[in-house]
């Protein structure tokens, strides 16, 4: 269930904690994730990018990187957003927390019209070269049980405090399994064992200045031989 802050974000009321930054949403994913993951400059040498996040929520991550892919890549380009998301929220739910951008409202209404959380799993194109795949349920369960490797990772569960069964070692190593040599990831925490999981997963870990209020944030790059990472 949600509670809305001041009318505008939302808040898991299970976890207690916000969906997005409630200084701005739209630019901690930027920053975050698409600047964290260097997706800007490395978009323009890739014809096909495929991004796996941990954690759906309202679906603003992964609109906001439409809307910056579409800038940085040529035509005949390809994307595709893996997600997963336990707890899905509502149409009506998914629309009012978007509503709060207007640069995102063609996208926002296609992606609201497609959703159905009451499916195993949502898989459609919002577009001719975008690919949208949400996986309803835990990745703890689902992730090992799939077959693809992805570019970049948005870690981006609720606070590793309150939410520690999207953070923990193992499904860390399944992150690092399913990322190629040289992928990278980004995550606005910079909690200490979430730190270690990715290391032990096979990343050259970094922390770096946060976004807003927070002082630091993790990112990283998968070592080229990800041998060792399916091997702990």
């Amino acid at each position: 269930m949600l509670e809305w802050r001041d009318d505008k974000t939302p808040v898991s009321t299970r976890f207690d904690d916000p969906y997005y930054s409630v200084d701005d949403g739209r630019a901690e994913t930027e920053y975050v994730f698409i600047d964290g993951n260097d997706l800007k400059s490395r978009w323009a040498n890739m014809s096909e990018c495929m991004i796996a996040e941990l954690g759906f929520g309202t679906g603003l991550n992964f609109l906001e990187t439409v809307r910056k892919w579409r800038s940085s890549v040529s035509n005949g380009s390809s994307l595709h957003f893996i997600s997963f998301e336990q707890f899905p929220i509502t149409k009506e739910e998914m629309a009012k927390a978007l509503a709060n951008w207007p640069e995102l409202q063609d996208l926002a209404s296609k992606l609201t019209g497609i959703w159905d959380p009451a499916a195993p799993v949502l898989d459609d194109r919002l577009a001719e070269n975008v690919r949208l795949t949400v996986h309803f349920g835990d990745a703890n369960t689902l992730l090992p049980k799939l077959d693809f490797k992805a570019d970049a990772w948005y870690l981006d569960g609720f606070s590793p405090a309150k939410n520690p069964e999207l953070w923990n070692e193992k499904l860390m190593r399944e992150v690092g399994i399913h990322t190629v040599a040289g992928g990278t990831f980004a995550t606005y925490t910079s909690a200490g064992f979430v730190k270690r999981g990715l290391q032990e997963a096979g990343f050259q870990v970094e922390k770096v200045k946060g976004f807003g209020r927070k002082r630091e944030m993790l990112t990283g790059k998968m070592a080229n031989d990800i041998h060792v990472a399916e091997e702990h």
